[in-house]
This record gives C-alpha cells, structure tokens and sequence, in this order.
C-alpha cells in the first residue's frame, strides 16, 4: 500500500493528515495508523486524521491517537484539518465541518484558525483538581515551577490510578498573570507529554474561570509549542461560544509505503 499524506501541526501538536474522501483508507487498521503514527519507524505523529465527506457539512473529521485507535476530539487537530480543508480548496475562509463530538464552526484567516469547540454544561470542583470534557476528558491542576514539573510521570500516574483503563488527559497550569495560564499536558493514546492540547488548554480556561483565578472570558495560554488563546461566554448553564484560536500550518507532504505495517 502507498499512501500519500500531509503533516500539519498546530502550537507543536503534529499530525498525519489524509484526504480519504473516497473512503480508501483501512481505518480498522490499528497497526498501520500506529505505524504511521511512530517516529522511529513511521512518519511521526501525535495524531493521525482522516478528511472525508459529510452529509451535513463540508467534511467529517475523524482522529485516531498515536496507538491507533479511534479517540474523541481533538482540538488542535480540529484546528489543522481546517487548514488542510483550506488548502484543499473546500472552503476560503468560513468552514462547518463534523467530528465525533458534533459540528464545530471554523476560520481560516493568515494561518490563524479560529475553531469553536462544544458547550460545556459543568465543570467539576474537586479538592486538588477540576475536571471537564471539552470533547476529551480533562483533568485541570494548578503547581508551582511548572518549567520543573514532572509532567510525564505525574501525568501517567493520574491518568491510570485516578481515571483507570479508559483514562483521562491531564493538565498542569500555572499562573503567570490574570488572564495567562501556562499549560503543559499529559495526553492518553499519546501516553506522553505532547507540545500542546486543544481541548486540553479549553478545559483550563474553563475550570481556571470557575475557580475564579481569572475574571477573564479570553485567556491566553502558553504551551510547550507556542501560544492558545480560549475565549468563551459563562452562563448560569454553563459555558457556550467557545472558541480555539492559534496557528496551523502544512509542514510537509510525501508518499509512505506502508503494505508491511
């Protein structure tokens, strides 16, 4: 099998990225999308995301994480899909596209995408953390020295003993100023540390709000790879007008033989 393919990558979040609109693609392929996904072996990757036709709007989006397996959303993958679509000619500035978690709204303008993420109804208060699903499940917590901070075993540890086999990402923040969090996560499916998190940096903007660290309906959002910002609008029911905003650019595109994998 040969395939050619396109890697994006959004504030360092990378992925694989196919045009499967004639629905070409052996997605029950575990093996060959974590093959594709691997840096020694592969092309390397946090993600690995199909764009394929939709019904209901100008395409359908569907991750996969770096072990192969079919995941919920993802936001800076939401964000690079877009400029994928964009390139592809699909869209010029204003896009809907479908994901597993619904239809989510875009814009594309000088490499910038503005991607709005589903309502959040609740997020959870307890006595160390927040927790919140922004499309993935979220573990939110403040530390000090974040720079220092032990992200990978910290992370591996919470992910498995506190949410078990299913698991959760996790999120360690920093407060750097009234409305600007440092964030570094620790992602499932990857089961390590990834340069950014869309709905990662979503879920501290949120629970940051609810835990009135910051007054602030736009936050700004340091990562490992560069800058996020969430805004949003709280309401008594929760959060809506959600939006993802920073850079997703095309870092290269090739042909991979992969009929071994």
């Amino acid at each position: 099998m040969t395939l050619d393919f396109f890697k994006y990558q959004g504030t360092g979040n990378d992925f694989v990225i196919l045009d499967n609109r004639l629905g070409q693609f052996p997605k029950e392929n575990q093996k060959l999308i974590a093959h594709l996904c691997h840096r020694n072996f592969g092309i390397g990757a946090d993600g690995l995301i199909l764009l394929e036709n939709d019904d209901h709007s100008d395409f359908r989006m569907v991750y996969f994480n770096a072990d192969g397996n079919e995941s919920t959303m993802c936001g800076n993958g939401g964000r690079c899909i877009v400029a994928f679509a964009q390139h592809l000619g699909i869209f010029d500035q204003q896009t809907t596209f479908n994901a597993i978690d619904g239809l989510h709204h875009a814009t594309m303008t000088d490499g910038i995408v503005s991607l709005q993420m589903i309502d959040v109804a609740q997020v959870e208060i307890h006595t160390d953390n927040w927790f919140v699903n922004t499309g993935s499940p979220h573990d939110v917590r403040l530390v000090k020295d974040l720079h220092s901070y032990d992200v990978y075993t910290e992370g591996k540890q919470i992910r498995n003993s506190v949410y078990g086999k299913e698991g959760s990402n996790v999120n360690f923040v920093e407060q750097l100023n009234d409305d600007t969090f440092k964030v570094r996560t620790y992602e499932r499916g990857v089961e390590n540390e990834t340069l950014a998190c869309g709905t990662g940096v979503t879920a501290v903007a949120l629970a940051m709000y609810t835990g009135n660290y910051t007054q602030s309906q736009t936050v700004k959002l340091p990562v490992q790879g560069g800058q996020l910002e969430v805004s949003f609008k709280a309401t008594p029911n929760g959060f809506t007008d959600i939006f993802l905003t920073g850079p997703a650019q095309q870092v290269f595109q090739g042909t991979i033989k992969a009929a071994d994998s």
